[in-house]
């Protein structure tokens, strides 16, 4: 199977090609085409098998389709939502975007979404589509109360998409709440090097300048900063802590 069989566009794949990414990983072929068909989804699926992919690459389509979107996506830490956040940049680089455009990304922690909306700088209530990465890992982080908080502030009508890494009985009442009759994708554990085995090359674009990644424990990422190399061509995507900068 190819990325261009699952109902990803030619930027979008001209983006993949240029990272030397040969074909999908097991998960980013069962959710992608969920996600762009607007289901919930709840992925079951170990680290390194492709999952971050599974989801952004939805996403920026879903982005480029769709004008004044409004996309939480609550990650266990800060490193992760780095992580998600490059993904975005690069994979969005051939994509046009409108001035009118209002499209709005969140990529946080769930307390740092709750701050943000203490200090009135969201509107959760506007939510259209809400991601969890990974709720077993919030779990860890011991933030499933914080994350409970958020769910009380968003819509019921969005599209909701969680991933795991293992099923937990802790876990469960919380995605009773989220999701409604989702698309329930399970990866086995032997596919968890996976989403190497697919890029065969170095990538052929230039990474991010690291000079504008945050360490990986930091509480605040500049996203505005690391998107400039990009221009006009990635959304408005907010920032993490303390100050709205776009």
């Amino acid at each position: 199977m190819e990325f261009k069989d699952l109902g990803l566009s030619e930027p979008t794949i001209q983006a993949i090609t240029e990272l030397g990414i040969l074909h999908p990983t097991t998960v980013q072929a069962d959710v992608i085409p969920s996600v762009l068909e607007g289901k919930d989804v709840f992925a079951i699926a170990p680290q390194r098998s492709g999952k971050t992919y599974s989801y952004v690459l939805p996403l920026i389509e879903i982005i480029a389709q769709k004008k004044n979107q409004n996309i939480l996506i609550i990650t266990a830490d800060s490193w992760q939502a780095s992580n998600v956040s490059d993904c975005f940049a690069l994979f969005n680089k051939y994509h046009q975007t409108q001035e009118e455009d209002e499209t709005n990304v969140i990529i946080a922690t769930p307390d740092l979404v709750l701050e943000l909306s203490a200090e009135q700088k969201v509107d959760l209530s506007k939510t259209n589509i809400l991601v969890v990465d990974d709720i077993n890992l919030i779990k860890k982080k011991h933030q499933l109360d914080n994350l409970e908080q958020i769910l009380e502030k968003l819509p019921a009508d969005k599209q909701n998409i969680v991933f795991t890494n293992r099923r937990s009985k802790e876990t469960q009442s919380i995605l009773d709440k989220i999701l409604k009759t989702p698309t329930e994708i399970k990866i086995d554990k032997n596919k968890v090097d996976e989403a190497d085995l697919a890029q065969k090359t170095e990538p052929a674009t230039k990474p991010v300048d690291k000079r504008f990644l945050s360490e990986p424990d930091a509480q605040t990422i500049a996203l505005a900063e690391k998107y400039q190399v990009f221009g006009d061509k990635t959304p408005r995507f907010l920032l993490i802590k303390g100050e709205l900068k776009q």
